[in-house]
C-alpha cells in the first residue's frame, strides 16, 4: 500500500475508525500471509505424559516437592511468570477485540491470534503439572489471583498504541520463551517453549508489518505511538502476584534484562521499520523521533551499567562457590 503526499490526510483527521477502516486492506493481506505460514501443531504431542501420577488430595496422591522437579530454579520462576501471562489470555481477548472489531479482517484476525494463543497455556500447564515442574497449588492460587484482579492495558486508549504495543510485545514474549526454555535444563520443555515461540515470532511480523502500514499511512501519529510505547513499554504480566522479585530474578538469570530488551525486543523492531530514518515529519513527528532516539540511547546506557552489576554478582558469587 503507498499513499502519496498529496492523498494523505492531515494528522488531525485521522481517527481510531478511519485508521481500522484504512488499514483493513492490509489486514487482510496479513492474515492471509499468517494463515499460509501458520503450521498447525497439537499440544498435547509436547507434554510427558508417561511421567504423570497422582498428586495428593482428592486422589490420595504423593505431594508435591521441590525436588520432583526436571528444570532448574530460574526455570520454574519464569514458567509461572510467563504462564501466569498466558493465563489473561481471556482480558487480552476482549480488549483486542474492543478496539479492532469483531467484524472483517480484523475480527477473523482477532478469533484466529486467540485461538492460537490459546494452545500456550494449554500445553504450558499440561507439561507443568505432568513433569511436576512446579508447585500445582501455588500455580493455581496464584492463577486465582492474577486473574480475579482483572487485567485493562495501557494503552486501551488507542488503537495505533495498541498496535504499536503488541509489535514489540509479541518479540519480548517470544524471547522471554526461548530463553525460559534455553535456560530450563529440561530438554522437553526447551522444545514445548520453542514450538509457543514460533508462533509469537508469527504474532510479532504481522503487527509489525501493520506498524509499518500505518507508519507510511499517519507517519506522526505513529512516530508519537511508537514513542509513548517504547518509553512507557511494561510486560503484560506486570500486575501478577510477586511480579518485581520474579522479574529481578530473571533479569539476573538471563531470562529478560535491559540489555535483552534493548538488543532484542526493541532494536530489531525500529531497525526493521527504520523509524529513526523517516522523513518529511511534522514538528510533533519530528520531536517524537527526536525523543525516541534520546530514550534508546540512554536505554543502552542504563544496560551496560546492568551488564557490569550482572558480571560483578557472578564474579562473587563463583568466588564464594570455590
Amino acid at each position: 500500500m503507498t499513499i502519496t503526499e498529496s492523498h494523505r490526510p492531515g494528522s488531525d483527521t485521522w481517527s481510531d475508525a478511519r485508521l481500522l477502516y484504512a488499514l483493513e486492506e492490509v489486514v487482510e493481506t496479513e492474515l492471509n500471509r499468517h494463515l499460509a505460514v501458520a503450521k498447525e501443531w497439537m499440544p498435547h504431542e509436547y507434554v510427558p505424559w508417561s511421567d504423570g501420577r497422582n498428586f495428593d488430595g482428592i486422589m490420595g496422591g504423593e505431594a508435591w516437592a521441590p525436588e520432583q522437579s526436571k528444570v532448574t530454579d530460574i526455570g520454574r520462576i519464569a514458567l509461572v511468570v510467563n504462564l501466569l501471562t498466558e493465563d489473561n489470555l481471556p482480558s487480552y481477548h476482549h480488549e483486542i477485540a474492543s478496539l479492532f472489531g469483531r467484524d472483517g479482517a480484523w475480527g477473523t484476525w482477532v478469533h484466529r491470534w486467540t485461538a492460537e494463543e490459546g494452545r500456550h497455556g494449554i500445553v504450558m500447564r499440561d507439561y507443568l503439572l505432568t513433569s511436576r515442574a512446579v508447585d500445582p497449588v501455588e500455580l493455581e492460587r496464584f492463577r486465582m489471583m492474577h486473574m480475579s484482579e482483572g487485567f485493562e492495558s495501557d494503552n486501551r486508549h488507542s488503537m495505533l498504541h495498541s498496535v504499536a504495543y503488541v509489535a514489540f510485545q509479541e518479540l519480548a514474549t517470544r524471547v522471554s520463551h526461548r530463553n525460559t526454555g534455553h535456560q530450563s535444563g529440561d530438554p522437553v520443555c526447551d522444545r514445548m517453549l520453542a514450538r509457543i515461540a514460533t508462533d509469537e515470532n508469527l504474532h510479532m511480523v504481522f503487527y509489525r508489518n501493520l506498524l509499518a502500514a500505518a507508519l507510511q499511512l499517519a507517519p506522526d501519529l505513529t512516530m508519537q505511538a511508537i514513542r509513548d510505547v517504547v518509553v512507557q513499554f511494561r510486560m503484560p504480566g506486570h500486575g501478577m502476584p510477586g511480579f518485581e522479585r520474579a522479574a529481578a530474578r530473571m533479569a539476573i538469570g538471563g531470562i529478560y534484562n535491559l540489555r535483552i530488551h534493548h538488543d532484542d525486543v526493541l532494536q530489531p523492531v525500529l531497525r526493521h521499520l527504520k523509524v529513526l530514518d523517516v522523513s518529511g515529519l511534522s514538528p510533533d513527528g519530528l520531536r517524537a523521533q527526536e525523543e525516541l532516539g534520546m530514550f534508546m540511547g540512554g536505554l543502552n546506557d542504563q544496560a551496560v551499567k546492568f551488564d557490569e552489576r550482572k558480571l560483578a554478582l557472578e564474579a562473587r558469587r563463583a568466588a564464594r562457590a570455590s
